[in-house]
């Protein structure tokens, strides 16, 4: 069984101090919402009240491609997966112009590209694992030693990016496929098996029902060949997984015990938050969930770590596009607890003389 583990909560204290100073906000009571809820958890999270700003916001994109793609699972070819890479660092992808918009750094990292990426700057492949992933319904995704090699460079990232000056991390993903070992990442979270596939089960890239149908037959088989080896969250990304979603959640495991928040995307990002959770128990405290996906292991997965999303937008492009079209409500939440006028000084405010 994976050791276990605990995360540190966010720093309660300062929770407490943020929900205080909120309710002595100018404003009427509850009147902001969740942006009152965001900026108290950020005041958590660092420890701080009112919370700094988030000047440095960073999104890693771990990309991989997965075995069941060529088994009828998604709607696009494999080969997009290498196409999307080049198209990331040439900064033209939808997520590029996302986070050009709001101030996002944005690094792409081969975990498992089934490509050897010729060309590109060589940092993009350097904790690359593998090319491809197995094809779960057949075989294990990975080997026990490339799950640890895996999860261990997603630590890495995390805690370079933090020793870097990053304030707050967001997971990306690309890899044509990853739906479905996403989806059966939770399935193995949740308890759910072979029976339980409609559950889970979403359209991905936008498959017909014919494609529908062969996903859930596909996950069915996944996990019924993993049997009780799901019970074990890093048994789960061995034979559930892939190289970048095993590296994923070695990111936000990285993320939390270096104590910076996470801004989660879509079904991906979630899938990888909840099994970090399955092997560090806490490590979702330190999480937010920037939007809802339409698939359905997302929503599942959300509910079971208590997270609720910030945006509801039908998105399903990936990438983490969702998690950076939410970055704007987090400033927003930072800029309330730091600069609305307090009931206490509005005294000082009005006019002695009026």
């Amino acid at each position: 069984m994976t050791p276990s583990l605990t995360v540190p909560a966010p720093h309660a204290p300062s929770a407490r101090a943020a929900a205080e100073r909120l309710a002595g906000l100018a404003v009427p009571a509850g009147a902001l919402g969740r942006l009152g809820e965001l900026g108290t958890w950020l005041s958590a999270v660092q420890g701080q009240v009112p919370p700094r700003p988030l000047d440095d916001v960073r999104l890693v994109i771990f990309a991989g491609d997965h075995g069941v793609a060529r088994h009828g699972v998604s709607a696009y070819p494999p080969e997009i997966t290498a196409a999307m890479v080049r198209t990331f660092v040439a900064g033209r992808a939808g997520v590029n112009a996302l986070a050009g918009a709001h101030g996002v750094r944005v690094r792409v990292l081969d975990l498992g590209v089934d490509d050897d990426l010729d060309g590109l700057p060589p940092e993009v492949g350097e904790h690359k694992v593998r090319r491809g992933s197995g094809a779960i319904h057949l075989e294990d995704a990975l080997t026990a030693a490339e799950t640890a090699q895996a999860l261990a460079a997603g630590r890495r990232v995390a805690e370079r990016e933090v020793a870097d000056g990053a304030q707050l991390l967001l997971s990306g993903d690309m890899g044509i496929g990853n739906t479905t070992p996403a989806a059966a990442l939770v399935a193995a979270g949740l308890g759910l098996g072979a029976g339980d596939v409609a559950e889970v089960a979403g359209r991905g890239t936008g498959v017909d029902d014919a494609g529908l149908a062969r996903k859930r037959e596909v996950l069915g088989a996944a996990l019924e060949r993993a049997g009780e080896r799901a019970a074990d969250p890093v048994e789960t990304l061995t034979a559930l997984g892939s190289a970048d979603l095993a590296a994923t959640v070695g990111y936000v495991l990285g993320a939390a015990e270096a104590g910076v928040p996470v801004l989660l995307d879509g079904l991906m990002s979630v899938a990888c938050a909840l099994t970090a959770e399955r092997i560090a128990p806490g490590t979702a405290a330190w999480c937010v969930a920037g939007h809802r996906s339409p698939e359905p292991a997302q929503t599942l997965a959300l509910a079971h770590l208590g997270l609720d999303p910030l945006l509801d937008l039908g998105m399903r492009l990936g990438e983490g596009s969702g998690a950076v079209a939410a970055v704007p409500l987090l400033r927003s939440a930072v800029a309330l607890l730091n600069d609305v006028a307090l009931l206490s000084d509005l005294g000082d405010l009005v006019p002695t003389d009026a």
